[in-house]
């Protein structure tokens, strides 16, 4: 199992779970918790027998965003470096990862967290969760992705209300407009993140790879590069051991067993 200082890292039954874990300061990113994340994602992507990521927290909290008392007094912030060191990869290995990313949503998630949780497949929320695109607050702009979810999620006069006025979205809200896919109690939410995860860990890995590739392009492109982008995806799930198995399956009418592949 890979270790981490800031993180906790698990892969059980084809679930791989990334927690973050600084709950002292309500797993804001400090520099090593960035770049960890970046490593654990990874290493998720590379190891075949992980077939679902869950992107989770310690605490009290899922994630406050930057860490701003991690730096020394007087220095400037290098936003640039920052950006593309840091934060810009961990969203492009969300989305590039070619399986579905699970996020397990509690407590607050800002600023840069609230980009972490949007840019998952998934949100799967507590009832007492919040987010809050807060970079208003101090003078900044929309960053890690918030300013390409956020309008896609809820429209641009949402998007623009809620940023530009760092609102606090609860998590019904957030629900009723489609920025998290489903809500429950603070108890029952491992029990349903649970049932999500299994799902997604013994379904056709690669077709839901291929599915999460084509949904992220169809958003930004016309029906006829589209329609032949499907027929090329289908080419290539039509070739999987799991489309054989799948077939077989329904022929013999029994429950698939897929592997993934």
């Amino acid at each position: 199992m890979t270790t981490y200082s800031s993180l906790i890292y698990q892969v059980t039954n084809g679930v791989c779970t990334i927690t973050l874990n600084r709950p002292d300061s309500y797993n804001a990113f400090n520099d090593q918790m960035s770049f960890e994340l970046i490593d654990a994602l990874k290493n998720a992507e590379k190891d075949e027998l992980v077939r679902v990521v869950v992107l989770a927290a310690a605490g009290k909290a899922f994630c406050s965003g930057q860490d701003l008392k991690d730096r020394e007094p007087g220095k400037e912030i290098d936003f640039r470096a920052s950006l593309e060191k840091r934060y810009n990869p961990i969203i492009k290995g969300i989305r590039n990862m070619p399986k579905p990313v699970i996020c397990r949503l509690h407590g607050v998630a800002a600023g840069a967290g609230c980009s972490l949780a949007l840019a998952c497949d998934l949100i799967i929320a507590s009832k007492e969760a919040t987010l809050i695109e807060v970079f208003v607050n101090i003078g900044l702009v929309l960053d890690s992705g918030s300013s390409y979810f956020l309008p896609r999620l809820v429209g641009y006069h949402k998007a623009f209300e809620w940023s530009t006025l760092g609102t606090k979205i609860t998590a019904e809200e957030a629900f009723h407009v489609g920025m998290v896919n489903k809500i429950t109690t603070p108890e029952g939410l491992d029990d349903l993140v649970n049932e999500y995860a299994n799902k997604y860990a013994t379904a056709p890995t690669k077709a839901i790879a291929l599915m999460k590739k084509m949904l992220n392009k169809g958003m930004n492109e016309n029906l006829e590069t589209m329609l032949e982008y499907e027929k090329y995806c289908q080419v290539i799930a039509g070739a999987s051991a799991d489309f054989k198995e799948g077939t077989t399956a329904f022929l013999e009418k029994r429950k698939p067993e897929f592997k993934g592949k």
